[in-house]
């Protein structure tokens, strides 16, 4: 379904002043947006038409948004909004005078939110309003009093920041001190961050003097901010303080990490130095941080004798067990086969109580395997199944467990039935996949994953989403997905979930129907595989688009939706810490790419979310993968990894079958990515597929080609 569809299919009946292509413009973004809005409301007001209250508040939200105080006032203060989105209104007015210089007039307008029916949430926004409100107008004791329940409620820096402001202008000087220096702390680099650490320092009377604990928590989370300078410049305030050995060394621990970071090598080879003369703990920290750098910059070999240092020297810190478990893990992938079962058998001695003891005991088994010692492998496999039977990782044993015993020369009436159950206990995993088609491979028949499809259910909408519907009308759809998410997180129960996330669907909410249905209907979706509460697990999302881009690029539109699940389970919506955009994660150098080769203008970044548009530049990019790579197996490693590290992995390891080659591949998020979208791309070939086109998946990587989408 496209968004102008969704859009119609929301207001499907109803008299609409704002149009889908307003509602679009409003929902990405767009620049144009306000002036859409405010032209429909003109138009609106001149016929008297039924929605000239709800044109003004989306035309007053979006004046708000530009900045321009005074415009929103004049709009929201000029009509009344319909009685369910009031309460909106009022806030949205109080913004308005906020921020146009009325405070006193902006806490009438928030208190009047308090008074009315308003939702949670939308009264937690409100009160933390006044309580700014009531300070700027110059009453301290009536802020501070709204304040302590506000920042209680939810100790955000913003509301700590207000409260403490409030606190001092009531009297409470030692309140006061206290939140300002929460914030200094928790918060050093938001700029009430800096706005406390000035209060504390200049403005507190006497003066605040940070110590060595204060000043080393402020400093690491500089550097864990990416504001490595900043952290630097806070240590540098401890040079002139008597510390004692320990101090000095997590002192000069973190100076290394900022000099690294800094690309001051040398400088930080001193602090490391300083830093292994203190207790263990922290000479143990030195010592692992040089091993990550090995291992991140590739170099392998001196990355394993760092790890293999770190067990001998530091086995009672966790340093030693991180350096354990990563000799191991180098020696698996140098090919050091039965070095690697030697390390990861000692690892499991040494340390028996690490969180990565599962992830050691299944390398342990995989050494095995590569080595051909498949009767050993097993019995690791038998001991991992002992140690955790309710582990994740259990249709991964499983599956090896069957598939070991086909490579030592089982016959099918014994591996049937073993592979059987993979696909019984996990039928939506990457195992129920391999294990279909190892079936295959030996003429057996393969049971149904599921017996029935996904089924829509025609309900009708539950009475807790009229108002994220009037609100979605209105053109608020920040407000619209808070109440739609506060509702979802008050359900409690399987029976409660279902109702509701058919209801998202009917509405178009995939990514909000899929996010219920991962809270509450795991267990009836793979458990007791009923159809009904498959539908929001795997819905055939913006369908039109989807199918429409396919066509067009001749990609298997069941794998753009796989990728799609991956990537934002379906919310349109969704940035990730990479700048990826939108349903397929698209970051925007990659889209201007692909607008250069599809010879169109470059998008703007906010364009990638878009359903239509995101949706066609994954196609593109898939189909350009599925070219160049042949297999959906290494098209979704290049998505997610790059191309580039894909045909170095099929260079490395062609020789495998699929199985093992998914094992292998070096980086842990590409492996689970890609076992997730190939087992989705088969599901989604199973249940909605006409069985004319079904998946067929090689058990050998092919070759790619050297030609072909690089980026």
């Amino acid at each position: 379904m496209s968004w102008s569809g969704w859009v119609a299919g929301v207001v499907a009946g109803m008299s609409l002043g704002q149009s889908p292509t307003a509602l679009e413009a409003v929902r990405l973004h767009k620049p144009d947006a306000a002036a859409l809005a405010r032209a429909e409301l003109t138009a609106c007001a001149a016929k008297k038409c039924d929605d000239v209250g709800r044109l003004a508040l989306l035309a007053g939200t979006l004046a708000l948004s530009d900045g321009q105080a005074a415009e929103a006032r004049e709009l929201l203060a000029a009509w009344p909004a319909p009685p369910l989105l009031a309460p909106y209104h009022a806030f949205y007015l109080g913004q308005a005078r906020f921020y146009a210089g009325d405070a006193a007039g902006a806490a009438e307008d928030f208190a009047r939110v308090l008074e009315s029916k308003a939702p949670a949430e939308l009264a937690a926004r409100a009160r933390a309003r006044l309580g700014e409100s009531l300070l700027k107008a110059g009453k301290p004791q009536d802020a501070a009093q709204v304040l302590e329940a506000a920042a209680k409620a939810s100790p955000t820096v913003e509301l700590l920041y207000q409260r403490a402001l409030a606190r001092g202008g009531s009297g409470n000087r030692a309140g006061q001190r206290a939140d300002m220096m929460t914030v200094a702390l928790r918060f050093p680099t938001h700029p009430y961050g800096n706005e406390a650490m000035a209060w504390l320092t200049e403005g507190s009377t006497p003066p605040v003097k940070l110590g060595y604990t204060e000043r080393t928590t402020r400093a690491d989370r500089f550097l864990d901010a990416g504001a490595t300078q900043r952290g630097l410049d806070e240590l540098a305030t401890l040079d002139k303080v008597k510390l004692d050995k320990e101090q000095a060394a997590r002192v000069a621990l973190l100076r290394a990490r900022a000099w690294f970071a800094l690309g001051r090598t040398e400088d930080a080879e001193k602090a490391l130095a300083l830093a292994r003369k203190g207790p263990a703990a922290v000479a143990a920290q030195a010592d692992l941080l040089v091993a990550r750098r090995a291992l991140k910059s590739d170099d392998n070999a001196k990355a394993r004798t760092l790890m293999a240092a770190l067990d001998k020297k530091y086995p009672s810190q966790p340093a030693g067990d991180e350096g354990a478990f990563f000799a191991g893990w180098l020696d698996l992938q140098a090919g050091r086969f039965a070095d690697a079962v030697q390390a990861f058998t000692a690892f499991e001695t040494r340390y028996p109580r690490s969180r990565r003891r599962d992830e050691g005991m299944w390398f342990r088994a995989l050494a095995h395997l590569r080595q051909e010692e498949y009767a050993k492998a097993r019995a690791a496999l038998d001991a991992f199944l002992t140690a955790y039977p309710k582990s994740n990782m259990g249709p991964q044993a499983r599956y090896w467990m069957a598939r070991s015993r086909e490579l030592d020369g089982a016959k099918a009436d014994t591996l049937g039935p073993a592979y059987e159950a993979v696909i019984t206990s996990a039928p939506a995993s990457f195992y129920a996949l391999m294990a279909n088609e190892r079936l295959k491979a030996l003429s057996l028949k393969t049971p149904a994953h599921f017996p029935q499809p996904p089924q829509v259910l025609q309900l009708p909408r539950p009475p807790e989403l009229e108002l994220a519907v009037e609100l979605t009308r209105a053109g608020l759809f920040r407000d619209a997905t808070e109440e739609v998410e506060a509702h979802a997180a008050r359900l409690r129960s399987a029976d409660q979930a279902l109702p509701f996330a058919h209801a998202l669907l009917g509405l178009g909410e995939y990514g909000h129907a899929h996010a219920v249905a991962a809270r509450h209907l795991w267990g009836r979706a793979f458990g007791a595989r009923a159809p009904e509460a498959l539908a929001p697990f795997y819905p055939r999302a913006f369908a039109t688009a989807v199918e429409g881009a396919a066509t067009q690029h001749q990609v298997d539109p069941y794998l753009v939706w796989a990728i799609m699940r991956r990537e934002s389970a379906f919310r349109p919506e969704v940035m990730s810490i990479a700048d990826a955009r939108g349903l397929m994660q698209i970051i925007p150098k990659t889209a201007n790419a692909i607008a250069e080769k599809l010879k169109e203008p470059v998008p703007a970044p906010a364009d990638l979310f878009s359903p239509e548009r995101n949706i066609r530049y994954g196609a593109w990019y898939l189909s350009r993968l599925m070219e160049r790579f042949g297999h959906p197996v290494l098209a979704a490693a290049a998505y997610n990894a790059g191309p580039g590290s894909a045909a170095k992995w099929v260079q490395e390891r062609s020789s495998l079958p699929l199985d093992l080659f998914v094992e292998t591949i070096p980086f842990k998020e590409t492996r689970g990515y890609v076992k997730q979208v190939v087992a989705d791309l088969f599901l989604y070939h199973s249940f909605y597929g006409d069985g004319t086109g079904a998946l067929k998946l090689p058990l050998q990587v092919p070759a790619p080609s050297k030609e072909g989408v690089s980026f």
